[in-house]
């Protein structure tokens, strides 16, 4: 069993933070890569068997990323989003590896996901590989990818800070004018 960082906490987001969950995709999503016009979110969101995962850096909450069954067991990752200021750091990687983690722990043998084509070596060095061509998600071409949900290791890592704060705004303001 390996444990990470304790910088970076990375933990399943209930009712509490939920809202800085949703806060981070509408910034990263929305905001700063206008993939979608209004809100990212979809019935999969209410979807009671859907992880919400969220992590932070020190006590500022940095990323998201969410996970759900799809069929027997294939799962599917996705709206993996790390706000800008923390790209630098391993908090999309520790996102991934316990998103893969979690449905391997759950009984899952596979996880699909769509990335965007700027990502795709950030996947492979964590283990994907591509599973098809590249094609139109969400308006952007985007590679599908798949994960042996066998091959996750055991991992551990610190959860939520017991203070958790979200960045101002005004960085993914600043983003938008440049």
């Amino acid at each position: 069993m390996t444990t990470r960082s304790a910088e970076i906490g990375v933990w399943r987001a209930l009712d509490r933070d939920l809202a800085k969950h949703y806060a981070i995709r509408q910034r990263v999503f929305v905001l700063e890569q206008r993939i979608m016009e209004f809100t990212d979110l979809d019935p999969h969101d209410r979807d009671t068997r859907t992880i919400h995962v969220l992590a932070a850096q020190g006590s500022c909450a940095a990323g998201t990323v969410r996970l759900y069954p799809l069929d027997g067991e294939l799962w599917q990752g996705d709206r993996l989003a790390v706000l800008a200021s923390h790209r630098s750091s391993m908090v999309g990687a520790e996102l991934v590896r316990f998103a893969v983690a979690t449905a391997g722990g759950l009984g899952g043998a596979q996880m699909l996901a769509q990335i965007q084509l700027p990502n795709v070596r950030f996947f492979e060095r964590l283990g994907w590989t591509r599973a098809g061509a590249a094609a139109p998600y969400c308006g952007l071409p985007h590679q599908p990818m798949v994960y042996d949900l066998t091959q996750a290791p055991v991992t551990t890592w610190p959860g939520r800070p017991d203070e958790l704060v979200l960045e101002p705004l005004a960085e993914v303001q600043d983003l938008r004018a440049g």
